[in-house]
């Protein structure tokens, strides 16, 4: 995976928004505060999960490296299997 380090930074930041949203519900908030907490949750799993699937296209289907077509098909496949699963 390309920029580790960038990714393990996101996921701690999301941690991070994930504990306030539970927070948010233990101390009883607004429920504006907590759906925008639940907003700003989702929008940063979206980004990670751009972040992913870019890696996944630059590496595995777009790389000029891959000279198989069976491998790049592989990448497209589980790429659009994941997009399955995440667009459900």
């Amino acid at each position: 995976m390309r920029e580790k380090s960038k990714l393990l930074a996101r996921v701690r930041r999301i941690r991070g928004q994930v504990e306030a949203l539970e927070r948010a519900l233990e101390t009883d908030k607004s429920c504006t505060e907590v759906l925008h907490q639940i907003a700003a949750v989702r929008g940063a799993m979206t980004g990670l999960m751009i972040e992913v699937l870019e890696g996944h296209i630059h590496t595995h289907i777009a790389d000029p490296a891959i000279t198989s077509a069976t491998e790049r098909q592989q990448g497209a496949d589980e790429l659009i299997g994941v997009l399955r699963t995440y667009l459900k």
